[in-house]
């Protein structure tokens, strides 16, 4: 892998395990973007105006910030995923299971805001929305159906908001996307002599331009309600594939591609001060992953081959946090939120078991002088248990039925996650 190419895609695109997703946020997505919005759960996000962080959820939100802008930061993740289920092969039961499998990670950020005048505002971002490393190892006995998978993307975001009157602000900005990524499955122990043969390695990169759009409706001085919706990203995963699922003796290679959609977000927020000292705001957003239907791989001078089907459904995440204003050097914050699963129940697998999930998060901020100030924020992230399976699969390739290689597979997926996050920002 060289530059980028939105691995995380592209590892559930050629179906194998990208589990860590199952328990940070819904589908590919990472939605730590910020210490200051982990300490509420990212609850209000795009009514909120913290910090120059606050244009990645809502660009409308740099009218808010005063003079130029820094902050930087970065959220350590430590996810505990395991699975555990049944390989039926040749009508032989095989425990699998794999442990701990999802690596930790630490994503940093930096955002800069400029206000011109008191109507116009610029600001720049640099962070990641997608992001995974998993190795189920090669002694997993489902490892036919994935193995391994890993995904880096980074995203810059240039973005400009205007104020139209004393009530409604709007803000928009294009977004850059690079990524890189790879996919792998081989066959498990079970298989004797031809065990660690490879079935399918992919490896690819990409880089994509988007656009967001936001708007802010400061309803009166204690009230505002913000809006933003985030575009498509329409990526042509480029690299090559090996494998004997590709039709490829052991060691050879062709170049190969992948369309891959990643789907449009919206957020409806709300921000309330009821008081000098609490405040409460709350945000419901939405991704649109029913576009998710398939996955399709292309190779030069061939015909276009189905790898998998998915069938995937619109999730949605509710949240709600409150703020308080301690003295006037300490401000805590806390929030709750709930990611509703991407997948049914009838369509869920081992190589992307999708599931609900609960945040329960706790920050601060500290303000030590008149322009810097330090924000810390902490999660917990309960994981639905979920069932799944890896029976025969429909696709065009020859040689693609994993259950060919080392059987049938029925497990479920069990983990949590643990945030941490800090930040710095700085006011000029």
């Amino acid at each position: 892998m060289k530059t980028n190419k939105t691995l995380l895609s592209l590892a559930v695109a050629c179906s194998l395990v990208s589990t860590s997703a199952a328990v940070n946020a819904a589908g590919f997505q990472l939605a730590e973007y910020s210490a200051t919005g982990l300490g509420r759960a990212y609850a209000g996000e795009a009514a909120m105006a913290d910090n120059a962080s606050a244009q990645w959820r809502n660009p409308a939100m740099l009218t808010y910030l005063e003079g130029t802008q820094v902050s930087v930061g970065a959220i350590y993740v430590d996810p505990n995923v395991s699975i555990d289920g049944t390989t039926t092969f040749k009508n032989n039961e095989i425990s699998s299971e794999s442990k701990d499998f999802a690596h930790n990670a630490i994503i940093p950020n930096l955002y800069i805001s400029h206000k011109y005048s008191d109507k116009f505002a610029l600001g720049f971002a640099l962070g990641t929305n997608y992001g995974m490393e998993t190795d189920l190892g090669r002694d997993f006995a489902a490892a036919n159906h994935g193995n391994q998978a890993s995904v880096y993307s980074v995203e810059a975001n240039f973005n400009a908001a205007y104020k139209l009157n004393d009530s409604i602000s709007l803000g928009g900005g294009v977004r850059f996307i690079k990524a890189d990524g790879s996919f792998g499955a081989v066959t498990p122990p079970q298989t004797g002599a031809a065990a660690g043969t490879t079935l399918k390695y992919m490896e690819g990169e990409d880089t994509a331009w988007a656009w967001q759009v936001g708007s802010a409706w400061q309803i009166n001085e204690s009230n505002r309600i913000g809006f933003t919706y985030k575009s498509e990203v329409d990526l042509t995963l480029e690299g090559y594939a090996t494998g004997l699922g590709f039709l490829l003796p052991q060691g050879s290679k062709k170049d190969g591609s992948m369309d891959l959609a990643l789907p449009a977000t919206a957020e409806l927020a709300s921000f309330h001060q009821l008081n000098d000292k609490v405040a409460v705001h709350a945000s419901i957003n939405w991704t649109d992953w029913s576009s998710f239907k398939e996955l399709v791989a292309d190779f030069p001078g061939e015909k276009s081959n189905t790898i998998k089907e998915e069938n995937w459904e619109d999730n949605y995440r509710f949240a709600i946090g409150s703020t308080y204003q301690f003295d006037s050097k300490i401000q805590l914050r806390t929030g709750i939120a709930y990611d509703t699963s991407a997948v049914s129940e009838e369509h869920r697998t081992a190589t992307i078991p999708e599931t609900d999930r609960l945040w329960l998060s706790l920050g601060a901020g500290y303000e030590w002088s008149e322009n810097l100030t330090f924000d810390a924020g902490f999660t917990y992230i309960f994981a639905k248990d979920a069932q799944m399976q890896e029976n025969r699969v429909k696709g065009t390739l020859p040689m693609t039925d994993p259950s060919d290689f080392g059987g049938e597979f029925e497990g479920e997926v069990t983990g949590s996650i643990w945030l941490v996050g800090v930040q710095a920002n700085y006011k000029f």
